[in-house]
């Protein structure tokens, strides 16, 4: 009999049975630590009720007894290819006829196995930094690594069918420390979103031990990737951990609200639903069409930025908002004229870049196009952080400005006119 608290488990998979044509087996894994030195690797084969109610019954964090496993040899090389690295030389095998899992009941937990579930699987210091990460660039493409960061934002859950009607999930959380301000981590298994689900923007620190980084070239940046190796220790009780932790409790007022700031823009608008291609010209006459029509019109234009006057007052750059609604502070009369409350009172005001640009391509040009928040930051490839207030008015919001290729640019643009 083994007990010991659950820090890191598979989604359930299903694989083509040798032995019975046409019939399939089922299989998960999960990970198990009775004490800061140890952890192992325990996997079930079965049925698709029994695997599926197996894994069902305890997530990660739960302390869980498993009685008449059987103790095998693994092979280091191949299974911790796939499998996250342990320090014993064995791995636990669950039969479905003989072994058995139970979640311990509250009076059967020993405190110190609680206790377990915030110590990383790795050494506390052997991590980079998501300034490093970004600093080394392609360097570190398709190499796995640690990562000890804050959670910034969790997004919702994204839900799909894959061509060969496989069902999917992708969940993107963005981090941030003392050296990065939004770095992204996606999260593509069951196990990993719902733990995602739980963490706390802005209050909540992990160390993920073995995730995926990679260049995102639409993006242009590095991304990390949950994968079948990656533990996740939530709110690690480190050293390191704890300065990150006090540095995102210092910073919580004062830090540029990105999330925020670009729900206001953005409108939770899916970017992959626009696909329909524009010129200038084609925009302002759909424009002057849909004149009067309160619904807003999106589309993707393929232009370069005309005008850019980022030597302007710095008063016409950025712009200071109410933290509680999101909209303009009214610096004349100090009010948020939309909550009605003096800007004294705020609890924090966010300030990002709001500024005025020119987009331009063979048929014409738009003026006075706003680039806002994030995107305006990924753009420049800097963050804001000074707490001037500007003017600025919006025509037309850039919801994404990246560089673009040539030829999908000519292939795009085949048959708009000159």
């Amino acid at each position: 009999k083994i007990i010991g608290i659950v820090i890191g488990k598979a989604d359930v998979k299903g694989f083509p049975d040798r032995k019975n044509i046409g019939s399939e087996r089922y299989t998960f894994s999960f990970t198990i630590r009775d004490s800061p030195a140890y952890f192992v690797n325990a996997t079930s084969w079965g049925n698709e009720d029994y695997i599926k109610s197996l894994s069902d019954s305890f997530r990660v964090g739960d302390c869980v007894i498993i009685e008449n496993p059987l103790i095998q040899r693994k092979y280091i090389e191949r299974e911790e290819k796939f499998s996250p690295a342990t320090p014993s030389n064995c791995k636990l095998l669950l039969s479905e006829n003989h072994s058995t899992v139970k979640v311990c009941s509250s009076y059967e937990v020993d405190t110190k196995l609680l206790s377990l579930i915030h110590l990383p699987v790795k050494e506390s210091c052997d991590y980079y930094s998501l300034g490093d990460i970004v600093a080394n660039g392609h360097s570190l493409n398709g190499r796995i690594i640690n990562v000890l960061a804050a959670v910034k934002s969790v997004g919702e859950p994204k839900y799909f069918t894959t061509s060969d009607r496989r069902k999917g999930q992708r969940c993107e959380v963005r981090l941030y420390d003392e050296t990065e301000s939004s770095f992204a981590m996606t999260c593509w298994d069951n196990e990993s979103i719902l733990l995602a689900q739980c963490w706390m923007p802005r209050e909540t620190v992990i160390f993920a031990s073995d995730v995926r980084i990679s260049f995102d070239k639409f993006r242009n940046c590095m991304t990390a990737t949950v994968i079948s190796k990656t533990i996740i220790t939530t709110n690690p009780d480190t050293p390191e951990a704890n300065i990150l932790l006090n540095f995102i409790r210092e910073n919580k007022e004062t830090n540029v609200l990105d999330d925020e700031i670009d729900s206001y823009f953005k409108e939770s608008i899916n970017l992959s639903t626009i696909v329909d291609v524009y010129t200038v010209e084609q925009l302002k006459a759909k424009a002057l069409k849909n004149e009067g029509k309160a619904d807003p019109f999106y589309g993707i234009l393929y232009a370069y930025i005309s005008t850019l006057n980022i030597d302007d007052e710095t008063t016409k750059v950025v712009r200071s908002r109410c933290s509680s609604c999101g909209f303009i502070v009214n610096e004349a009369s100090n009010m948020c004229t939309t909550c009605n409350k003096n800007s004294l009172d705020f609890k924090s005001v966010f300030v990002s870049f709001e500024m005025l640009i020119d987009l331009t391509d063979h048929t014409g040009t738009l003026h006075s196009c706003s680039l806002t928040g994030s995107v305006a930051e990924e753009t420049l490839g800097c963050t804001f952080v000074v707490s001037h207030r500007a003017r600025s008015g919006l025509k037309i919001s850039v919801l994404s400005c990246k560089l673009a290729d040539p030829t999908e640019a000519s292939r795009n643009l085949s048959g708009k006119h000159v």
